[in-house]
């Protein structure tokens, strides 16, 4: 691996941990927006780790859907791996990770189903390719797959009912809402003095935060 050359980033923002704001969500909005006018591919894609009740991690890579006061929001059908993990222990944590910036953001704390109504209209604002993702893969995500023939086969019937019913719904269909309790944010340096201002929620303090800074 070390003689694997990686290439750096050019010039890096610079951070201030005294200018943070007392509340991670507007630092957060105003990274992942500097991420995507910085050209980062998919600002808005996300490592989402959950584990089961016995403890045993699992991750992948989702897109964020949302963030505002509620929390992050993410879908996936419920009868997933995630999803069943999810049901058994409700914690989680999200990871961004945005290379030309230099920047990273990590979100941990508990997630709840956002209800029928939430759900559905997550569906409904999804793209024709993304609904006939979602219909194929209702209740069958995360399955053991016959054959590459027989997803093939599935796929083309769920973009066929995702072209004649923009509305259709997909019963397992789950938007997802994760209340953080922790985020953290890091910046590089190209001198290794790399910035990380970490979050807790506190209900004590004005805005219902504490802020630190922590040892890169």
């Amino acid at each position: 691996m070390r003689g694997l050359r990686v290439p750096h980033a050019g010039d890096l923002p610079v951070f201030d941990p005294d200018t943070a704001p007392d509340a991670p969500l507007p630092l957060f909005r105003r990274w992942l927006r500097e991420a995507a006018e910085s050209g980062e591919p998919g600002p808005h894609t996300m490592s989402l780790a959950t584990a089961g009740a016995d403890g045993r991690p699992s991750q992948r890579t989702v897109m964020l859907h949302d963030a505002d006061e509620r929390g992050w929001h993410f879908g996936t059908h419920r009868t997933s791996r995630k999803g069943r993990e999810l049901a058994e222990n409700p914690y989680a944590s999200l990871a961004f990770h945005w290379m030309r910036p230099g920047r990273q953001v990590r979100v941990s704390g508990r997630v709840r189903e956002a209800g029928p109504e939430a759900s559905a209209a997550d569906l409904r604002g999804r793209s024709p390719a993304a609904l006939a993702a979602a219909l194929a893969g209702s209740g069958r995500q995360s399955e053991t797959l016959g054959s590459y023939e027989e997803l093939l086969r599935a796929f083309e019937a769920a973009y066929e009912r995702a072209r004649r019913e923009p509305d259709a719904t997909a019963p397992t269909w789950t938007l997802y809402v994760l209340k953080a309790d922790e985020v953290e944010f890091y910046q590089e340096e190209a001198r290794r003095r790399h910035v990380r201002v970490r979050y807790l929620r506190a209900p004590e303090e004005p805005g219902g935060w504490r802020r630190e800074l922590l040892w890169p």
